[in-house]
This record gives C-alpha cells, structure tokens and sequence, in this order.
C-alpha cells in the first residue's frame, strides 16, 4: 500500500499535479478572483467539475509543451461549469434553416495584394471586450461589433451600442433574447427600426427585459447586410482586409475553446457546419508559422488573450470561422 501510495505521488509529480492543500489554495483563490459563492451543498459539486476541467487543462498543456498543439489552456471564469452548461448558457448562435436574404459580398478586382496582417483595433474601430455573461447573446455582441466598426469607418466616432436593445427587441425579426439568435437578423431589425441606442443609454443587464428603445438614443443604424460566401476564407479575408471587422459564426462547444489562453486555436474535432457562437473577426495574421483569424469574443477580458483568440486560418475552414459571415451596410 506504501509503495503504491509512493507510486502515485511520483506519477502526480511528473504530470505536474497540485497536492491536495495546493488544491485547497487553488480552490480559494478561484472563487475570491471570480467572485464564487456557493450553497454548502454546491460546493462540493462545483468543486468537482473546476478539479475535472484543471485536470484537463495541465494535461492539454503538458501535450503543447512537447508540440502536440499549437495553443494553451489556462483556467477561467467557467471552471466550475460543465461543458454542457457551458455550451447552453452562454453559446446562443441559432443556425438558420436557409440562407438569409442579404446582399453577396463581391470581392474588389482592383485591390491588389492582401497585407499580411491585419488588426482593426489598432486602427481605432473596435470597443473594448464585453461580457455577456450567463446569457445566450453572443449573437447581440457580434451584431453591435460589426455595426460599432461599420459607423466608425463612416463617422469617425466609435460609439459602444446596446446588446441590451437586441435581446429585448428583435423577436419579430426572428431573435429569442438569451435563448439565441441570428446577427443577420439583428441587422434586420436594426434596418426596419432605424436605429439602435447607445450602450450608455440601454445598458447590458444579461437577461430578457421588456422593449425600452428610445428612438432620441439611436447611436447607429444600418441599411441593410451583406454576406460573405459560405465556405470561403480567401472572400472573408478579403473583406476583413477591406470592409472591417466582420460578423462570423463558430463551433464553440469544445472545452479546449472553453479555456483557450494563448496561441492559434485548433482543435480537429471542431466543426465547420454546426455552429452555436456568434463572434467577430477583426483581424487576421500569422504567428510561428500559423495563420491565424484575430476574432473578439463576448466572455470578458478574463477569458482567452484578454478576451481575444486567434484562430487557425486556411485549415479547411476551421470551427466554421467562414461558413456564417456578415456585415451590415451603412
């Protein structure tokens, strides 16, 4: 029994694994950065899922550190939830059953070559990373990152918009608040209301409200959307090269997306047709040799590269980062 004891702690050793009092701290440290607190009933439960997930994050480094991926892990706000919560609470792209009815970006003919990086937050079009919290919007943060890059390219001004407006007031228009919804719908609306308000003027609350659209708070509008060819990475780095930040869909469902830190996302069981998280490219580059899609997502600045992950590009259309893009018109 000693020696298999012995053996154990050796094993625990090599992997890197915490001891159990190192378990305790780690334990503490999580819940008083993330602000936890739990029912004596819970903890325990939650408790067991956040030592499952660092299990799964030290042993997926440990493979990264002998080239087996090309991206960390690291531990975040969603350590103590399962991927299935996760994936239910807070992933809210609903695929459309057919294409939506939007104008086809067209290429430009006359643009030459394509520079080899781009970030449009250094060109002053992107506002900070938002949390949607435990609220199926991701849809709504997609929609308003597209238009906030859109109005700015025309106007000068980068104005935050309201998520907020969105969730409580596109259901005609197909959107279901925190149960999900679709950008191009979002945009819709946004064209048939003529307008949504500012973010100071309807602040996120991540939860289905009544509609309060004022229509002396519009902060931005659109004329209509355009979508990129399904499938098609070279037409969406065209028009994240030309256009700006652009609306895209993804599989999010992983954990490895879950709790991506560092490096060029790629997991090969992610999917390019069953897509569940709206996001927003607003770059594109290369890193050690990988290309990359610089894409904003909605979970905070505590998650990923300050909120940020970049995502492989040119394998095969990857999480589906090209099957579902779109940008309003203004």
């Amino acid at each position: 029994m000693f020696r298999c004891a012995i053996a154990a702690l050796l094993v625990a050793c090599a992997l890197g694994a915490p001891s159990l009092l190192d378990l305790d701290k780690e334990w503490t440290v999580f819940k008083l950065v993330h602000r936890k607190s739990y029912t004596e009933a819970e903890e325990p439960i939650r408790r067991g899922i956040w030592e499952a997930n660092l299990r799964m994050i030290m042993q997926h480094n440990l493979e990264a550190d002998r080239g087996v991926h090309s991206y960390r892990l690291g531990m975040n706000q969603l350590g103590d939830m399962t991927q299935r919560e996760i994936v239910s609470q807070m992933n809210g792209y609903r695929m459309p059953l057919n294409r939506t009815a939007g104008a086809t970006f067209l290429p430009p003919s006359n643009i030459g070559d394509l520079p080899a990086t781009v970030d449009w937050r250094t060109k002053g079009y992107v506002t900070p990373v938002k949390n949607q919290e435990r609220c199926g919007s991701c849809w709504a943060f997609s929609t308003t990152g597209s238009l906030e890059g859109q109005t700015f390219k025309k106007t000068g001004k980068l104005v935050s918009l309201s998520e907020q407006n969105l969730v409580d007031c596109s259901q005609r228009e197909g959107n279901h608040g925190c149960k999900g919804g679709l950008m191009d719908y979002a945009f819709r609306y946004i064209e048939m209301n003529k307008g949504i308000d500012t973010e100071a003027s309807y602040p996120y609350v991540g939860k289905d409200e009544f509609c309060r659209f004022k229509e002396a708070d519009v902060g931005a509008t659109d004329v209509g959307y355009t979508d990129i060819r399904r499938y098609s990475e070279d037409d969406l780095q065209q028009a994240v090269a030309t256009v700006g930040p652009i609306s895209i869909a993804i599989d999010a469902s992983r954990s490895t997306f879950h709790f991506y830190k560092s490096g060029v996302y790629y997991d090969r069981e992610c999917s390019s047709k069953k897509l569940d998280h709206g996001v927003l490219a607003v770059g594109y580059g290369t890193e050690q040799g990988e290309d990359y899609w610089l894409v904003k997502n909605s979970w905070g600045e505590q998650w990923g590269l300050q909120g940020y992950v970049m995502m492989a590009r040119n394998r095969d259309n990857a999480c589906g980062v090209a099957t579902q893009a779109s940008y309003p018109r203004v």
